[in-house]
């Protein structure tokens, strides 16, 4: 056979090369990013859905608790009963569940507001341990891949943010750093709504995931293996497990020690300023300086005379009370207030930020006396109570007629046998058996049954 003849025919144009060698493979979907999104970014060998899950037990359990002891503490004030007695305008139907708070058990808001406060330090951390074993969900990659994964990554960063909001701000308030854009009572309100929103959606989404975590180790087993033998979680579907992970330095019991150690610590600085008496040198997160020495009135305030514009003229011989209701008014000097059947109650004084004193002997006179003497009978409407406080909040308040009827609320004009200090409300001041402290006013003015402020 011939040789073919190539020189009539056409050259044949070159198959192109890259620089290295062999055409590229088509392109590939992009990966993630370099950084956090790459699941090798994290590496403990014991984050994974078991750890996670018992975290996030427990936050479920006391979160709830703070959720209602939170509401509680809000149905303390009476909100709906006067524009004055709320910080949290406009909360429409957020307010479905409120109640006239009841003056009986008297140590009634002592006891949630104390749970309240304690509980959220307490849970601090166990709240950043599960921040931390989530970390890895907040940079997954892609970002969204479906609806119900954009739905659920929105509620895990409202849960997050919302969470963080809750506990600075509470802490903060705890310690009176009052350094908020507005009222600590609006935004942490409003927080709580947008934490337990949030909370609600993720619990739909991940408690089956939690109850199958839980199942898959026994709680007293973890708690008897050693870091030489803790073994390593298997990769899932969580997105919280690494493929290359580090070598183990702790188990999953000394996770779990460090993170209950903490908590106990902290119950152990905190508890003392809610139960109080001689717990109270143990409540070191609580705020100090407040108690004004020894002697009957020697015990804990908020807010002084001088802090908020009481001047010598406001409390001093020309003081007058007056009293209003039922088209009467009546002007009393403090001696005829003296002057009049005194009664005394054992009360104590229980506040927003969790502290409260222990029970302290009040006299004065009867708010339901007062009552009589305008006008009204054994069965009298609330008070609307203004104070000669200048300036902060709370300077007047609205009680309810259960509140005025209760035969320990006093118009107090003294405190374990001595006539009241300044800084605790001279010349008179009101105290109601389990009425958040800020309400049970100082400085006392003006009594108007049946008017709303």
């Amino acid at each position: 056979m011939e040789p073919s003849n190539h020189e009539d025919e056409p050259p044949r144009p070159a198959a192109p090369r890259g620089p290295a060698g062999p055409p590229p493979s088509p392109p590939s979907p992009a990966g993630p990013p370099p950084g956090p999104a790459r699941p090798e970014f994290w590496r403990s060998p014991l984050r994974g859905p078991w750890l996670t899950s018992v975290f996030g037990l427990i936050l479920l359990v006391g979160g709830t608790v703070l959720f209602v002891t939170g509401l509680l503490s809000y149905a303390a004030y009476n909100p709906d009963l006067a524009p004055g007695n709320d910080q949290t305008p406009g909360k429409g139907w957020l307010g479905f569940y409120l109640f006239p708070w009841p003056t009986s058990p008297y140590w009634l808001y002592r006891l949630t507001q104390g749970i309240h406060v304690t509980l959220g330090v307490v849970l601090i951390p166990v709240l950043l341990a599960k921040l931390w074993s989530v970390i890895p969900k907040l940079f997954s990659w892609p970002p969204l891949r479906s609806p119900s994964q954009a739905l659920e990554r929105l509620s895990l960063l409202l849960l997050v943010g919302g969470a963080l909001f809750e506990f600075v701000t509470g802490v903060l308030n705890i310690q009176l750093h009052y350094i908020f854009p507005g009222s600590f009572y609006t935004l942490h309100f409003y927080g709580a709504w947008v934490f337990i929103g949030a909370f609600l959606v993720h619990i739909a989404f991940r408690i089956p995931v939690m109850a199958r975590a839980l199942r898959s180790r026994r709680l007293r087993t973890e708690l008897r293996t050693p870091v030489s033998r803790t073994e390593r979680e298997p990769l899932d579907d969580t997105g919280l497990v690494t493929p290359h992970p580090a070598p183990p330095t702790m188990s999953r019991r000394g996770a779990l020690g460090l993170v209950g150690a903490g908590s106990l610590g902290l119950l152990l600085v905190m508890a003392g300023q809610s139960i109080g008496g001689s717990l109270r040198r143990t409540a070191l997160l609580a705020p100090h300086g407040q108690e004004p020495g020894h002697g009957p009135n020697g015990f804990q305030i908020n807010k002084t005379a001088a802090s908020v514009g009481i001047r010598a003229r406001d409390v001093g011989p020309d003081w007058r009370l007056v009293v209003r209701g039922d088209g009467r008014s009546r002007t009393w000097t403090r001696a005829q207030l003296l002057a009049l059947p005194q009664h005394t109650a054992a009360l104590p004084i229980a506040c927003v930020e969790g502290w409260s004193t222990e029970d302290q002997q009040w006299t004065g006179v009867r708010l339901a006396d007062l009552a009589a003497l305008a006008g009204f009978g054994p069965r009298p409407p609330g008070v609307f109570v203004e104070s000669a406080q200048r300036s902060g909040a709370f300077r007047s308040t609205q009680l309810r007629d259960n509140q005025v009827r209760d035969a320990r609320s006093l118009l107090a004009l003294r405190v374990n046998g001595a006539d009241l200090s300044l800084d605790h409300g001279y010349p008179a001041r009101i105290i109601v058996p389990a009425n958040p402290g800020v309400h049970n006013t100082k400085w006392v003015t003006r009594l108007t049954f049946g008017a709303t402020g």
